[in-house]
């Protein structure tokens, strides 16, 4: 299975990326394969990830250190994310005075100054105020609590209190999912009147929620005794989603509680998000370790469903090419992001949109540690039961 992935985001990386890269300023789908790829190369340990990256990296960031779709003066939650691909960047170079580095102290200061709700969570965009989005938290917070766990900033307490106000938003105690997002002040169409709870669930916008836990409790684990508030809330968000899984393909639909909505079909990006979610949860011990082979068999469901052996090669369906709230960025001006299951179902699908491509390079890296480790176990195993050993050698496995 990993051989056909491996031969696809070679090709991708080599051929799509810096075709959409080309084509669109910098925006977070293309920090999704910055990461994915980086994901493969400490996976892998083979540097040839790693160099995909740095031949690209003028299309994030000039000569003179200018970041590409930074505008001064706006607050938009999805362009912290750049903050991630600049750090790994930086990384790279090995040059912790470089312009990458300045570029991610800029995208920190970005958010000790960014406007937040009434209930303390980031907002998602200066278009959307007052709005919080369980994208935004995928956006935001890993970077916030790489940085802080860099800096030795104690800010803990506000990563995991914007988590939980945000499961106050937006969790649906009877459907055990979250909708997708929230106007605190109930001004949106699409907000309901009493709770400001957008209608629906979108799959896509649970996967950035629960990669955003995993990816946060990682960093905040040994740093804040409340790191364990983030593992309670991954427990919470899994038990629930899994309710909903197609038990053909592992994977889940686009609107995620309407699987026989006309239109709705298993979609990848969010299906790849869960994946990514459960292996790394289980390698973390946050979750059973029988979830990360769930996830395995989720990323099976995705590549025997979608990935596709074309005459130009490998190519990735199944993927919502975008989604959102409200009107969208001028001058769309849409009257159809209403947030409701038949909205969902109706946006765009996209052959190898960055979304679905990328997440799926995070979990195939997660799966490849999974085979590394469960290889290390066999082989011990094999040793522990040799003719000769004790009873007690046998069950002293690392």
């Amino acid at each position: 299975m990993e051989e056909m992935w491996l031969e696809y985001f070679r090709q991708y990386l080599g051929q799509e990326f810096p075709k959409f890269l080309s084509e669109k300023v910098w925006n977070y789908k293309d920090d999704l394969c910055v990461i994915g790829a980086h994901d493969l190369a400490e996976a892998t340990g083979d540097p040839e990830w790693d160099a995909f990256l740095v031949n690209q990296a003028h299309w994030l960031m000039a000569e003179d250190g200018t970041v590409a779709n930074w505008k001064e003066g706006e607050n938009n939650i999805d362009k912290i994310s750049f903050g991630k691909s600049l750090r790994i960047l930086r990384d790279l170079t090995g040059d912790p005075d470089s312009k990458y580095a300045v570029a991610v102290e800029c995208a920190y200061e970005f958010l000790k100054h960014y406007p937040r709700t009434e209930t303390g969570n980031f907002w998602h965009k200066d278009i959307y105020p007052n709005q919080v989005w369980l994208d935004g938290l995928y956006m935001a917070m890993p970077f916030y609590a790489k940085t802080i766990a860099e800096n030795g900033d104690d800010r803990w307490d506000d990563i995991i209190d914007q988590f939980e106000s945000a499961h106050r938003l937006l969790w649906d105690e009877k459907k055990k999912l979250y909708v997708h997002g929230c106007d605190v002040s109930n001004k949106a169409d699409w907000a309901d009147p009493e709770t400001g709870r957008s209608p629906g669930v979108w799959l896509r916008a649970e996967g950035w929620y629960l990669m955003a836990l995993c990816d946060v409790y990682e960093l905040a684990k040994g740093r804040t005794g409340r790191a364990e508030e983030l593992r309670e809330l991954l427990e919470r968000a899994v038990e629930g989603i899994l309710l909903y899984q197609d038990q053909k393909t592992g994977m889940f639909y686009q609107s995620v509680d309407y699987a026989e909505l006309e239109g709705n079909y298993l979609e990848t990006s969010g299906s790849a998000m869960v994946a990514y979610a459960l292996m790394k949860g289980a390698r973390l011990g946050i979750l059973r370790s029988d979830l990360g082979a769930e996830g395995e068999r989720i990323l099976e469901g995705i590549r025997t469903s979608y990935l596709k052996r074309e005459d130009d090669g490998l190519h990735l369906y199944g993927i919502c090419a975008s989604a959102g709230l409200g009107a969208g960025p001028d001058p769309h001006n849409r009257k159809d992001r209403t947030g409701k299951p038949e909205y969902y179902v109706s946006e765009v699908q996209m052959r190898d949109n960055q979304h679905g491509s990328a997440v799926c390079m995070m979990a195939v890296s997660e799966l490849l540690r999974r085979l590394v480790r469960l290889r290390q176990l066999d082989k011990s195993c094999k040793r522990a039961l040799a003719p000769g050993k004790s009873a007690e050698a046998s069950l002293a496995l690392p």
